[in-house]
């Protein structure tokens, strides 16, 4: 373990980084600590100007008593721990601390004033631990010369002891704190590279090492390739390589040694002839006739040794271009999955066009839908180029898909300089270096073409991927057909669903045209949720067949005028189930299902028929009930008449968190105000005030 080379380059990487980060933090922390210091002696030189500009205006002024009171003052902050006036003697002239009035500053600081405030400047001096001291001489200007002679320079210097405890206490948090996130930083960077060493060195090698393992076994097979890196996928392609050879010589040696057992058994058997021709002279020409015999055996061996041989490299060929048929059939198959995993025809296009170029290692990919009615192609799908939305291309002379259109077969170029009958840039802006188009069929009529362009690593395609792109073109064209036929049937059940909605609406006047407009409220507050569009989808159907179940209901119950009993309120309430069982048989409405089933359901849970509470109702089904509730209090029913829009936005704003979604209310409040969900011939389609004019109406 400690001649590991993962072991030592870990430990040098390690050395390295803890010294460069442990360098630069102390840098750093240095130039904190310095600067925090700096920091003070620029307050203590502001302070100092500061109490000598008051002195001097208290003095000048002849009030002289107060210049002990402005130093008590300054003192009363807990940063400033003293203040003094001494003479350059070391006596205390005036003080914050009257007590200290003619004492005299120790002889330490007497040295060091007399000699480093001989030349006037300031003197700065660490007493203690905590404590930044500092001595500024009052120099003797002209407004002063009235009470001190002019021959006097220095009239004595102010002494300031400032705390510098919470400097001293910010650093070692500081301190602390660059500790912690160095040795955060340093061992964050060691799991990184021991990661990094494991996924890219010790498991590459140990996975050579088990293989070199089995070659020591005698297994030859089941070499597993290694791609973690361009070296070691060079390491294990040659390692492989070298086993495959090494196999090959075993083998050789093997057949070698067989041949040379059995050459050593006819020469025995040459020496037991010469001595049975010694005893026995008259066998003698018999064995020469064995002699013979045994030569024309060794020649036909040698022939049928030849012949093996060359049905080897046949075999080998045979297996070759088997290899390549069965990755054929992999990538059809793949592909084939793919195409087929959905119904939707966008998506469809999607994947049939992402799925070709990564089987074909294509840069761009497109499908064009043709349109024979005006010659023209519809682009459906373009993926690896940024165009403007071109959406309709006409048919031209030098268009490749119009060329495979009118001849109905696949089109290969290799080099597009080689063909200038079609233009080296598309209509659609790129640069075409080498490209495939197959036809896309249908019942015998070419409904598109779908094109890959330039491959990734820029070689040419060949006619093994025209066969390849052709194949895929007719299972892409078989499973757009299919997509086409379900959109057709899908319209068709709801085309037929519709139908019985509408009936059950016509045959009532206050209903008709009840499911159309809750549709629209529905995708204008699920538009304005930024639903994807698959939602928007099952909103949509689910809004149009939400009242289906009454297909089960006595059409004069729904008809009532008189106050409906128990009874007749609880048959009704089961309109939501018996539209979920209609709709059963149909797998592709499974979420519309559940939608339908839920859109009388309350979101305090107390609604029906299941009594669900708001958390587990699905989004689409809550915004259906503000739909459908919204529609039912501003149109005209047996019972009553329709509710104004104030009072109808009223009643939702009141019931919000109770009957509906708090979270949805506001925003289907701002589209009723918008005005974006009426039209003329709606019965709510009258002035609206606002959310606050509509619930101080409904209060009064």
């Amino acid at each position: 373990m400690r001649n590991s080379i993962k072991v030592k380059i870990l430990g040098l990487i390690s050395v390295i980084v803890v010294a460069i980060i442990s360098c630069l933090s102390y840098f750093n922390f240095s130039q904190q600590q310095k600067l925090f210091y700096r920091t003070t002696e620029r307050s203590n030189h502001i302070l100092t100007q500061t109490i000598n500009n008051s002195i001097a205006g208290a003095m000048r002024a002849g009030h002289s008593e107060e210049v002990a009171h402005i130093l008590a003052q300054l003192k009363s902050e807990d940063m400033i721990k003293g203040l003094r006036i001494v003479a350059e003697s070391g006596k205390i002239l005036n003080s914050a601390d009257d007590r200290e009035l003619g004492r005299y500053i120790p002889k330490s600081e007497v040295v060091e004033l007399q000699v480093g405030g001989s030349n006037g400047v300031p003197l700065h001096i660490t007493k203690s631990e905590g404590i930044f001291e500092s001595f500024t001489p009052i120099f003797n200007d002209p407004s002063c010369q009235g009470c001190h002679t002019a021959s006097q320079k220095v009239l004595g210097y102010l002494e300031t002891e400032l705390s510098t405890q919470y400097v001293n206490e910010f650093l070692s948090a500081q301190k602390q704190w660059s500790f912690i996130s160095t040795t955060i930083i340093i061992l964050l960077t060691i799991v990184a590279i021991s990661a990094f060493l494991i996924y890219y060195i010790d498991r590459p090698l140990r996975t050579i090492i088990a293989s070199m393992q089995r070659v020591e076994r005698g297994e030859f097979d089941g070499i597993s390739p290694i791609t973690s890196s361009t070296e070691m996928k060079l390491l294990s392609d040659n390692f492989r390589r070298m086993v495959e050879r090494l196999k090959q010589l075993l083998d050789t040696t093997i057949l070698h040694e067989r041949e040379l057992a059995i050459a050593q058994e006819k020469l025995d058997h040459h020496k037991e002839i010469h001595v049975m021709n010694a005893r026995l002279e008259e066998q003698l020409s018999e064995i020469e006739n064995l002699n013979i015999d045994l030569e024309e055996r060794i020649e036909e061996i040698e022939e049928a040794n030849y012949k093996i041989a060359d049905l080897a490299g046949e075999l080998e060929d045979k297996n070759t271009n088997l290899e390549t048929a069965v990755s054929r059939l992999s990538t059809l198959y793949k592909v084939g999955l793919a195409i087929n995993s959905t119904m939707e025809l966008e998506r469809l296009f999607n994947l049939i066009v992402t799925t070709t170029m990564e089987t074909l290692h294509a840069q761009i990919g497109y499908i064009f839908l043709y349109r024979p009615e005006d010659q023209s192609f519809e682009v459906t799908t373009l993926i690896g180029h940024k165009t403007e939305k071109v959406r309709k291309l006409e048919l031209s002379p030098s268009s490749v898909s119009g060329w495979v259109v009118s001849n109905r077969r696949p089109l290969l170029i290799s080099d597009i300089n080689a063909t200038p009958q079609f233009d080296r840039f598309s209509a659609l802006g790129y640069e075409r270096k080498s490209l495939i188009c197959a036809p896309l069929t249908s019942k015998g009529d070419v409904i598109g073409t779908i094109t890959v362009v330039n491959k990734v690593d820029d070689t040419t395609y060949t006619s093994e991927e025209l066969e390849l792109l052709s194949t895929i073109a007719a299972q892409a064209s078989i499973a757009i057909t299919n997509a086409k036929l379900y959109d057709v049937q899908q319209k068709t059940y709801l085309n037929t669903i519709h139908a019985l909605v509408s009936a059950i609406e016509a045959s009532d006047s206050y209903t008709r045209g009840h499911s159309e407009r809750v549709t629209r409220y529905s995708l204008a507050l699920g538009r304005k949720l930024n639903l994807p569009e698959e939602r928007i989808k099952i909103l949509e159907r689910a809004a149009i067949l939400h009242d289906i179940g009454k297909i089960g209901i006595n059409i004069s119950l729904l008809h009532k005028q008189d106050r409906l009993t128990q009874e007749d309120i609880t048959f009704l309430q089961q309109h939501p189930a018996i539209g979920m069982k209609i709709l059963e048989p149909i797998d592709f409405l499974n979420d519309v299902r559940a939608c339908i089933g839920q859109h009388h359901e309350r979101f305090d849970g107390r609604g029906y028929p299941a009594s669900i509470p708001g958390s587990k109702q699905l989004l689409e089904s809550r915004i259906l009930a503000i739909a459908d509730a919204f529609d039912a209090m501003t149109s005209d029913r047996p019972y009553r008449k329709a509710l104004s829009l104030d009072i109808a936005v009223s009643e939702l704003v009141n019931n919000a968190g109770t009957q509906f979604d708090p979270t949805l209310v506001p925003h289907f409040v701002e589209l009723v105000e918008n005005g974006t969900l009426f039209n003329a011939h709606h019965p709510g389609a009258r002035p609206y005030q606002s959310v606050e004019m509509a619930v101080a109406n409904l209060g009064a």
